[in-house]
């Protein structure tokens, strides 16, 4: 995918920042090794005025005005490196150097993005995710089912936390594998503690490593989000942050229901995903609301587009945050769900 026009463009303004740089030092080497190299200075003005002489004789009809410029031209190249050598330069001193010799600084090779791009956009998307630091200790590598119990059966659907937090792994795998080709959402709910928020963090971070841009809100930093931009001023920075809302790749929406419910959240939350699924953009939704609870508060129309779009995903099981307690664990897995 894709950056937004407004993330490619700050990445391209950074590199032509990068430009400017560039050409600052080269002048300020130059100056440099003029102050300490008179004779240099000399000699790149007689590469100048032999370049125009040149350019008169081949205009005047001298065949051999181009043979010789290139033999004199080199003697003189050859000149210049041995004066920066002799005083202790490299011999490439009065050279543009560049953050990235294959592209040059440009972010493009051949009308490609280079390798330095495709990196600037991964540390991008994750700047942007508000979850860059947590996506480091919870990811799929440090996911475990040791907190997942087969005695610990759901009444309402007779399977183990092991089996539910199984099938799930396996879901998230599969939207992760497949993003690219698949246009899919999923709702995490059941009981507190038991790895929902884990679970989305482990996609978001196989998403933005291979740049897709992943948006992580709370569901009251969300509804405060839209609020700003409603209710407040319409600033630009506002108007930017509704629209990466609507067209990420991935928005996670953690959390449903510790929010206070009212008229605008409901028809916001209504507005957010209706939209996101007219786009094709993916959602994940984690919440400890059953399925009539987001009925019941978020309307039936709501629940329709969640139904109907979504993969439902029931976790249950004990509070993994007490069992470590209890287990006197501490900070020693803080990285397991």
């Amino acid at each position: 995918m894709a950056l937004t026009n407004s993330q490619y463009d700050q990445l391209m303004r950074t590199y032509e920042q990068r430009q400017l740089d560039n050409e600052y030092r080269l002048r300020k080497r130059f100056e440099k090794a003029y102050s300490l190299i008179p004779e240099l200075e000399i000699t790149d003005q007689a590469v100048s005025s032999l370049s125009v002489e040149k350019a008169r004789q081949l205009l005047a009809g001298d065949d051999e005005a181009l043979r010789s410029l290139r033999e004199e031209l080199n003697s003189l190249i050859l000149r210049k490196k041995q004066l920066l050598e002799n005083h202790g330069f490299p011999p490439d001193y009065l050279e543009l150097q560049y953050v990235c010799p294959d592209c040059r600084d440009t972010g493009y090779i051949g009308g490609r993005k280079c390798r330095c791009f495709r990196k600037a956009e991964v540390e991008l998307l994750y700047e942007q995710s508000n979850v860059k630091e947590i996506l480091e200790k919870e990811n799929f590598s440090t996911f475990s089912l040791d907190y997942y119990s087969r005695s610990h059966i759901d009444p309402l659907t007779g399977r183990s936390a092991l089996e539910s937090i199984q099938t799930a792994l396996k879901v998230c795998r599969h939207f992760a594998d497949t993003f690219s080709r698949e246009f899919q959402n999923i709702l995490l709910y059941g009981d507190t503690g038991v790895g929902k928020t884990f679970l989305s963090h482990c996609i978001a971070k196989e998403l933005i490593d291979t740049a897709f841009s992943v948006v992580y809100f709370t569901a009251a930093q969300l509804f405060d989000v839209f609020a700003e931009n409603t209710f407040g001023k319409r600033e630009e920075q506002a108007s930017d942050i509704q629209e990466q809302i609507y067209d990420c790749d991935l928005l996670i929406i953690d959390d449903l229901g510790t929010e206070l419910p009212n008229s605008f959240t409901i028809s916001q939350l209504f507005l957010c995903l209706n939209e996101r699924i007219l786009r094709q953009k993916a959602t994940i939704i984690s919440t400890n609301l059953t399925l009539e609870d987001i009925q019941s508060i978020y309307s039936e129309r709501t629940f329709s587009r969640i139904s109907s779009n979504y993969t439902i995903l029931r976790l249950t099981g004990d509070d993994i945050r007490i069992q470590k307690k209890l287990l006197n664990l501490g900070g020693t897995n803080d990285a397991t769900p």
